[in-house]
């Protein structure tokens, strides 16, 4: 009995030896990618932690709050879970009132997601024909006015912190409860027969081009869109040789963006349309005839928000969760939705000094996070009920979302789950990796970075397989 006592102790001893060098190993490598000379500027959070026991395998400057880019969507969209269910939906609902063509909105961020759409099996349009077809099946054959109820969120759709200069970039459009095609158009710019023409997809009248692209037969073509002081009044500028686009341009308003493009499609159809387009809550007196109902999962846009890093949607799912805190359900706002946000960072063990919650997307500077903060979400989330449908939000290393051309490799191709960050000096990332000798929660996040930043952090991640 004492000779197998004394063997199982051995074991036991060599084993921990052997849990000591693979740390100090994976310490050495960490350290010596962050010594890189290309790295001597950057700053750095990073914490690994064993997903089965929560415990540290890997920290520097870990409870460090640092400008976190999109990983900020890792807290939203763990918080949205929380906080809607995982079973919640945003139900878009459309009807008559008195006459009137209403459309209530429920925030949703991928309503004619052209994405979504296709994961769905859905065309181009495809709303404003099943509109069209209800109304005909109820034989109505004229409508006064289109009423849009945009009234679940609040009236601030720009974010106050966001570069005024990018609020024309799909990634800085407005946030309204009453969304479509990501608030943005297409623009494509083609020469023909000397002349460069514009189109824009979807077709409307809602936005007016002004169009000053140059036809050039040589050098480098490139064409930009910018803003006027007048709202959704386009100035196209550049220069085009074969064809340039398509490519996504921000609008203004997207409720009333929604309500012109219905009615214009209804125009086509037959459908008579008198009135005003108007923006506001629906009358309470009003005798609401449901035709339609519009709905789209949690998990497609915690999908989006993770995979594909749509910034619409992680500030939707902010105030959705604001809007949901309402008795009332409606005027979701940045504000509570932030409040709420930090509530749960706190409740999870997150000491205040290490995040600042501005806003969802990340785009924000003044966001703050440190590695710690977002390890201790995954790690939440893991050992709850929800953590499938978490994990099936998140990019697939070498197959899909944003970093899909990362990861090829046998070895970690399908293994690493995660959600990237970037904006100007600033590059993260965070997730899991899942090895042969079991799960891993990692976070990187680097400030002051370069453009060498991103392989360093993805060497990172790789030599926890190692």
């Amino acid at each position: 009995m004492k000779t197998r006592a004394k063997h199982l102790l051995t074991i036991a001893i060599f084993g921990l030896c052997l849990a000591g060098l693979a740390k100090a190993d994976l310490a050495g490598r960490i350290n010596a990618i962050m010594g890189q000379p290309a790295q001597k500027r950057a700053r750095f959070s990073i914490h690994i932690i064993d997903a089965r026991s929560g415990k540290t395998v890997y920290t520097h400057n870990a409870t460090k709050a640092l400008v976190p880019a999109s990983n900020m969507k890792i807290a939203i969209t763990a918080a949205a879970i929380k906080y809607l269910g995982a079973d919640y939906e945003y139900k878009t609902k459309v009807g008559l009132c008195d006459g009137a063509l209403a459309i209530i909105g429920s925030g949703d961020p991928l309503l004619g997601d052209k994405i979504t759409d296709a994961k769905h099996g859905r065309l181009p349009g495809w709303i404003f024909d099943d509109i069209t077809a209800a109304l005909k099946k109820n034989g109505t054959t004229a409508i006064n006015n289109i009423i849009v109820d945009s009234s679940v969120f609040d009236d601030e759709h720009v974010h106050p912190t966001w570069p005024k200069k990018e609020l024309n970039r799909w990634y800085a459009c407005e946030v309204s409860g009453l969304n479509f095609n990501g608030n943005c158009i297409e623009i494509t710019a083609t020469k023909a027969s000397g002349k460069v023409e514009l189109s824009v997809d979807p077709p409307t009248d809602f936005v007016l081009l002004t169009n000053r692209v140059k036809p050039i037969s040589k050098g480098t073509a490139a064409v930009g869109a910018y803003r006027n002081r007048e709202p959704n009044k386009i100035i196209v500028r550049g220069r085009c040789k074969d064809k340039v686009g398509p490519f996504d341009v921000a609008i203004e308003n997207p409720a009333a963006f929604f309500g012109f493009l219905l009615a214009e499609n209804l125009a086509k159809s037959g459908i008579s349309v008198r009135g005003q387009i108007i923006e506001k809550p629906l009358p309470d007196d009003c005798d609401f005839k449901a035709l339609a109902e519009y709905n789209t999962p949690l998990a497609d846009c915690l999908a989006r928000c993770n995979k594909d890093s749509l910034g619409l949607a992680a500030e939707a799912l902010l105030k959705t969760i604001a809007a949901a805190d309402n008795p009332a359900r409606k005027n979701g706002s940045w504000d509570r939705g932030r409040e709420l946000v930090s509530a749960f960072l706190v409740s999870l063990g997150v000491d205040q000094n290490q995040f600042q919650i501005d806003d969802a997307s990340g785009l924000s500077t003044k966001n703050k996070l440190s590695a710690n903060a977002i390890t201790k979400v995954l790690f939440h989330t893991y050992k709850s009920r929800n953590w499938n449908l978490y994990k099936d939000s998140l990019a697939v290393g070498g197959l899909d979302g944003t970093i899909d051309k990362y990861f090829k490799d046998d070895k970690y191709k399908g293994r690493i789950f995660g959600k990237t960050g970037y904006i100007n000096s600033v590059k993260s990332f965070s997730g899991l990796c899942s090895t042969d000798h079991g799960d891993y929660f990692f976070s990187i996040i680097a400030n002051n970075a370069n453009s060498k930043t991103r392989n360093a952090i993805n060497d990172i991640a790789q030599a926890i397989f190692e």
